[in-house]
């Protein structure tokens, strides 16, 4: 009997897509957070952004992964209008 290569903690197709989505997602919101002018502003929204994707990281359920993909997406959209409007 053949036994598989594959380790039992390998990530199917949809899974790796949705992990690289979701670290795009913190590396732009990070992004957008080092456009903050005020530093203590700048430090605060660091670390709330670790803290909620470090506490959401071992979330299993596909259902509460998306909601949290539109709910981080609605926030960096939220972070760049806010950014907008204080340059504008």
């Amino acid at each position: 009997m053949a036994t598989s290569r594959i380790p039992s903690s390998t990530l199917s197709l949809k899974q790796f897509l949705q992990r690289q989505n979701i670290l795009g997602i913190y590396r732009n919101i990070l992004r957008t957070i080092r456009q903050v002018p005020d530093e203590k502003d700048r430090k605060y929204l660091q670390d709330w952004a670790r803290d909620e994707f470090k506490r959401n990281r071992n979330a299993t359920d596909e259902d509460a992964i998306c909601m949290m993909i539109r709910q981080a997406n609605n926030h960096l959209e939220e972070l760049q209008r806010s950014l907008a409007l204080a340059t504008n």
